[in-house]
């Protein structure tokens, strides 16, 4: 190769690298871990507000800062549905991450609210992949690079168990195959 292609490939990955990294500055994040850090607290919190499946909760004044909750369902989480109301930060934009989830998802609904998704749950020896189990506390943390990227005050609804647990949906479709295929046969048979 020529000095002159190895410079020209060198400046092409050097400005794409950039360009992956360039929004990361602007765009707000939201991190769901356990209320000491990434562990979970089994029981309340001095800080932390007992919630049950549904609940609701305000972005802080300034943009960025932490909420601390208390799972007082009754019923372990397995997933959480944090809803925007007000279609204020674009599902785009959003980073999320998690401790206690396998993923972390945003997505802008049919009726322009924005949805982030926590769901499955990640194997832990000491909580038996309980995602947030029944009287644990957790906290939602809003943070960007850039002050106030998130509005203050901007209103969420969170819903847990929103989404049904991977084993409930295998076995659904295991059994609407199992109704298909029948259907097919009982057809087969009418027709011979």
């Amino acid at each position: 190769m020529k000095i002159s292609q190895i410079c020209a490939l060198a400046v092409l990955l050097a400005v794409g690298s950039a360009m992956a990294f360039a929004d990361g500055v602007n765009d707000p994040k939201i991190i769901i871990h356990g209320a000491s850090s990434e562990d979970l607290i089994q029981g309340s919190c001095s800080q932390c507000v007992g919630v049950g499946m549904n609940f609701s909760f305000s972005v802080p004044a300034s943009g960025s800062g932490s909420l601390f909750f208390t799972n007082k369902s009754g019923q372990n989480w397995t997933s959480l549905a944090l809803i925007e109301q007000g279609h204020t930060v674009p599902a785009a934009d959003i980073k999320c991450s998690s401790y206690l989830f396998m993923s972390c998802t945003a997505e802008t609904l049919k009726n322009g609210n924005v949805e982030i998704l926590l769901a499955g749950v990640k194997s832990r020896a000491d909580w038996r992949d309980l995602g947030i189990p029944n009287g644990a506390s957790f906290s939602i943390q809003f943070s960007c690079l850039k002050s106030n990227c998130w509005p203050g005050g901007l209103s969420f609804s969170g819903h847990a168990n929103a989404v049904p647990e991977p084993e409930t949906v295998a076995l659904m479709v295991t059994g609407l195959g199992a109704i298909v295929s029948r259907r097919k046969m009982w057809k087969r048979s009418l027709k011979a």
